[in-house]
């Protein structure tokens, strides 16, 4: 049957009526324009009972006004009260993506107030909440009587199941305006059995992004702390900027209190955490981690960071984000960013939490300051280029240095017949150094102060020549290249303070680089010539193996670098890379570096990715031979995890790190998991065997529930028996 479309329920006179009647219709709809919103109706049967002034409609009714959307099968309007009424299949769009469900709806004829019987809501977020009845008032609060709200789905077999969890209340109310959901008299059952009573509890609806007050509590519990119960707050100070206060109260020590403050402005992002306590001793404790980034404009960005602790263990004791950190990092920057140019200034404040550094022998970097440039390609493809920095470092108790040095190049890239590449690299780079404190080499006590000059120019040339075939479904690379560096022999003398290349590390990575040395202090003089080759074959789905392996040979032996290095003496060792992947399932990547007069492996890295997603294995293996140059000794560990899937909602995994060189185990875990739409379940078990000062090893578990549309519940505890 053709539906109608009447705007206004003024317009609802049919053809036939007289002409006074026609007059009504007229000036109804008129007003309705002037000043009402209008309504749009459709339906399959319409009638109109104007002695009664009742207007019907039946058959997929849909009445919209605005962005309200009014459907059922039967809806009934009297004008003279301005009362409507829907049965039957009855919903209710709202403007912010609700629907209200309804056996019976009796409502205002601007939809902004009535009573609902059968009810049921789908929130924006598909939460649901359903009543044996409500009432709605001023078109933006809903109280419902013996209702119920859950997020999780109906079971598809067992509709009538109970959720995996809901909230029953006597009362719930939803205000629009305030965007809460208010419960009185409520009890979380989970699975059908009650297991929590609340007389109010409130939470914010689906539009809520972020709100103010007090997030899930914490209850744990440690050898050190004994029971504890964190209660964080957030206060949601504008739509930019908020701050969440973390008190925590503890058994055997006294309370403490964490901060986060964040704020995003047009140009800039600010972020402050902030600690405190007045522990058991009577001695504050406490440590600041902020940052201040701003943009200037499109060139100059300014900031800063702040790092500090009252002490070498307070993060790790009370178990703040930077508690993994060994040195605690301040600076201020300013730096450009302009074509192919970048400038900066900056200034470096350390603490170090290691027990064997004194606070004296921490540097102050102020300023710290760069240049560099990339010119454009010429009609030779060749670009010059150009770097330049100056510091000054200082310590209460160790060497100061001040330093300049500016270094300009010129690279030329050559595509020669047969597929031939050649670069030609040329630098040139001068230092001045000043110092004081330096000790003297061999003379334990003497230190000297002075200046010290170095001029350093090298000479690069590099080949490469790239083969490829096909076959079949699969595709085969080669590329054997090599690369010589020449120089001064040199340019380390012991009066040259060296700050930034304290540990080279020759891998792979670095074989056909300039320097092996990370930083500037130390340069890599004479004559080298570098070489080897990249292989690979690659298959369909991203299957494939690649090997690459190289070797340096240096004309005269560089006593810069120390035992160990690996680049000691005329001919380096071997390093390697290996990688396999044969299928999605097997992940195969090994590193090494290898003995040049034996292939007695100095450093191997050895990384295992065994699987499919429902059951995978992860195997890590590193071995590093003593270096003179390190501060660290020999090291061997192997760490390993195992991670199964059992199907959509379970999942768990083992992990541990143990130190071979030691024979110790350093750290063992295991963590069990429950997910689904509107639950997750978490239950980690740890062992941490780090020890340091007054830090001991700890075995603790933790179980955490997280309710979906509500928050987080935790619970941890020591285990020292274990």
């Amino acid at each position: 049957m053709r539906k109608l479309l009447i705007i206004g329920f003024g317009l609802l006179v049919g053809l036939t009526a007289g002409f006074s009647q026609h007059q009504a219709a007229f000036a109804q709809g008129r007003q309705m324009a002037n000043g009402d919103t209008p309504i749009l109706i459709t339906a399959d049967q319409m009638s109109h009972d104007r002695d009664l002034g009742v207007v019907t409609a039946s058959g997929n009714v849909e009445i919209s006004q605005m962005d309200r959307i009014l459907l059922a099968d039967t809806i009934s309007y009297n004008e003279r009260e301005s009362v409507m009424s829907a049965s039957g299949n009855v919903s209710l769009v709202e403007p912010t993506g609700e629907v209200m469900f309804a056996e019976y709806m009796e409502l205002s004829g601007d939809f902004m107030d009535g009573i609902i019987k059968g009810l049921r809501i789908r929130l924006a977020d598909n939460a649901r909440i359903a009543a044996a009845g409500g009432r709605r008032t001023g078109g933006n609060k809903t109280e419902m009587a013996n209702a119920v709200y859950s997020p999780c789905n109906v079971c598809v077999e067992n509709p009538e199941k109970a959720p995996l969890w809901q909230l029953k209340a006597k009362r719930i109310t939803h205000d629009q305006a305030e965007k809460t959901v208010e419960y009185r008299d409520a009890w979380m059952e989970f699975a059908g059995i009650p297991v929590a009573y609340t007389p109010y509890f409130s939470h914010a609806d689906p539009t809520v992004k972020r709100q103010s007050g007090f997030l899930t509590p914490n209850i744990g519990s440690s050898s050190y702390f004994g029971p504890s119960l964190t209660t964080p707050f957030f206060w949601n100070i504008a739509p930019n900027q908020d701050l969440t206060v973390t008190p925590t109260v503890t058994t055997n020590e006294r309370a403490y209190v964490g901060t986060e403050y964040r704020r995003l402005g047009d140009k800039s992002l600010t972020t402050a955490r902030l600690s405190g306590t007045v522990d058991s001793n009577d001695d504050f404790r406490g440590h600041i981690d902020s940052s201040l980034k701003y943009h200037l404009n499109d060139t100059w960005r300014l900031g800063g960071a702040l790092q500090r602790s009252t002490d070498d263990t307070y993060l790790r004791r009370y178990r703040f984000p930077a508690s993994s950190s060994r040195v605690l990092t301040s600076n201020a920057f300013a730096e450009a960013f302009r074509g192919r140019d970048y400038a900066s200034a900056n200034a470096y404040a350390f603490q170090s939490l290691e027990a064997n550094v004194s606070p004296g022998q921490s540097p102050f970097v102020a300023p710290f300051l760069e240049y560099n440039h990339i010119g454009q390609p010429n009609s030779f493809g060749g670009r010059s280029s150009i770097s330049a920095n100056a510091l000054a470092l200082t310590r209460n108790d160790g060497v100061d240095t001040r330093r300049m040095s500016v270094e300009t190049g010129y690279r030329v890239p050559y595509l020669a017949p047969y597929g031939n590449v050649f670069t030609f690299d040329a630098t040139i780079r001068g230092d001045l150094y000043q110092f004081s404190s330096q000790p003297v080499p061999g003379m334990p006590g003497d230190a000297e102060s002075g200046f010290k000059e170095r001029l350093f120019p090298q000479l690069g040339l590099g080949w490469k020549l790239p083969l490829a075939r096909q076959f079949g479904t699969m595709s085969e690379t080669f590329t054997p290249m090599a690369q010589v560096y020449t120089a001064p022999n040199g340019g380390n003398p012991w009066d040259i303070p060296n700050e930034d290349s304290l540990e080279p590390e020759f891998d792979e990575l670095n074989l056909f680089a300039p320097s092996r040395f990370p930083g500037i202090d130390r340069v890599e003089g004479g004559t080298r010539v570098s070489y080897g080759g990249q292989w690979g074959v690659y298959g369909p789905n991203g299957a494939g193996t690649d090997v690459f392996f190289g070797q340096s040979y240096r004309l005269s032996t560089d006593d810069t670098f120390a035992a160990g290095s690996g680049l000691e003496d005329h001919m380096s060792d071997y390093v390697g890379r290996l990688r396999v992947l044969p299928t999605r399932n097997l992940t195969l990547t090994y590193r090494t570096r290898l003995d040049k007069d034996n292939f007695t492996p100095r450093r191997s890295e050895v990384r295992a990715d065994v699987g499919p997603p429902t059951l995978r294995g992860t195997v890590n293996y590193v071995f590093f031979d003593n270096n003179a140059s390190s501060q660290y000794g020999a090291r061997q560990e192997i760490a390993g995890g195992l991670f199964a899937k059992a199907n959509r909602n379970w999942k768990g995994g083992l992990t541990a790190r143990h130190d071979i060189e030691a024979s110790d185990l350093r750290s063992v875990g295991m963590q069990l998991t429950y997910d689904c739409e509107c639950f997750t379940f978490d239950t980690i078990l740890r062992r941490d065997f780090y020890q340091d000062r007054d830090l001991e090893p700890t075995n603790a578990i933790m179980f955490r529930l997280t309710f979906k549309t509500l928050g987080d519940v935790n619970t941890s505890a020591s285990l020292n028996g274990l």
